[in-house]
């Protein structure tokens, strides 16, 4: 027969409640109690009973995680694995459960999103991405449930707790960077332009461009998918124009090394003859031949913050909207090289 609350009580010296309590971590009972119950908990290897507890206090002491895409695409992005990390960590501290969406489309984690919600699965959840339309987003607004974003909502984010990167600062200094070791032929490649940090970073990109007196061309911005793949097809893009671009602004380390790959296929070197900086800073920019300068985005602090911030919601009975700008910095490594403007040939 196993371990009940009633053997933990005995051995503490306390009533059943009391045990109750202080699984509960109230507030009402002292520290000192608190630590003899847990004591005793310990020694008798006793685990509370989430479930009943959450029945008890209808809490279900879950958080939900909304993905953007299916989970095959997701998990190919080293992106996502850390931010996890950073989520896990503040969800163990905390003592919650995780419970992750897994549809494959739009639609399909639309409906899991609503299972959750109506079901009481979650006490709560985070938006692992930013659109430009979302209904999942509109939804949560309109079921008035806890939830944090991971990225700048598109609209209304005056009444939405976020975490986010500045993404357009991001963008305009890892431009400005290549702009200060003599490229002018600039490209960009992001993601979809239905994610906000795709557009904030194409506008920071933009907005160095313009600040330097440099003219913006529209083929040399391309749009892919955040993957590997994403990134080979748009080299092949770039290089085919008639005056090539001499340095590559990627919006991901995963699409970087796509670019990496296919321009050591096409025999044109890094950074020899083209220059690449990248975001995230994950382990494969390490890693890369030549290994890419990329930009820090902290991902494992932006996911422990929408953690922290989420429990913070949930626990206190007023919502205070909170907007979390975590800083960034560029990491240099041997992707990018100063070129004399002379040399360049159209």
């Amino acid at each position: 027969m196993g371990v009940t609350i009633k053997d933990v009580a005995s051995l503490a010296n306390v009533a059943p409640s009391t045990v109750s309590r202080v699984i509960a971590n109230s507030s009402r009972i002292s520290e000192k109690t608190k630590k003899r119950v847990r004591s005793a908990m310990e020694e008798l290897g006793y685990h509370p009973n989430i479930i009943a507890r959450s029945l008890a206090n209808k809490s279900t002491q879950a958080i939900g995680l909304v993905m953007p895409s299916s989970a095959d695409k997701v998990f190919q992005n080293p992106f996502f694995p850390e931010v996890l990390r950073g989520i896990s960590t503040g969800a163990h501290e905390k003592k919650q459960a995780l419970y992750m969406s897994t549809g494959e489309t739009e639609e399909e984690i639309f409906q899991e999103v609503v299972q959750m919600v109506q079901g009481r699965r979650v006490d709560g959840l985070i938006l692992l991405y930013s659109k430009v339309d979302d209904q999942v987003l509109t939804y949560l607004q309109e079921r008035d449930i806890p939830f944090v974003v991971v990225g700048k909502p598109y609209k209304d984010n005056d009444c939405i707790t976020y975490v986010d990167n500045d993404n357009f600062g991001a963008g305009r200094e890892a431009t400005e960077y290549l702009i200060n070791l003599g490229h002018e032929n600039i490209a960009f490649i992001g993601g979809s332009l239905q994610l906000v940090v795709t557009i904030d970073r194409l506008t920071g990109y933009d907005k160095a461009i313009q600040n330097a007196g440099l003219t913006y061309r529209d083929e040399y911005v391309v749009h892919e998918e955040f993957l590997q793949r994403g990134g080979k097809e748009a080299v092949y893009e770039l290089m085919s124009l008639k005056d090539r671009p001499t340095a590559l602004v990627v919006a991901d380390d995963l699409m970087a090394l796509g670019v990496l790959n296919t321009l050591d296929e096409m025999n044109i070197s890094v950074p020899e003859d083209i220059s690449v900086i990248s975001f995230n800073n994950v382990l494969i920019s390490e890693l890369a031949r030549p290994a890419l300068t990329s930009v820090n985005i902290n991902i494992f602090e932006l996911g422990y913050q929408a953690i922290r911030s989420l429990i913070d919601q949930i626990e206190s009975p007023y919502h205070i909207v909170k907007q979390i700008r975590i800083p960034h910095e560029i990491v240099e490594r041997q992707s990018c090289k100063r070129i004399n403007k002379k040399s360049v040939t159209s």
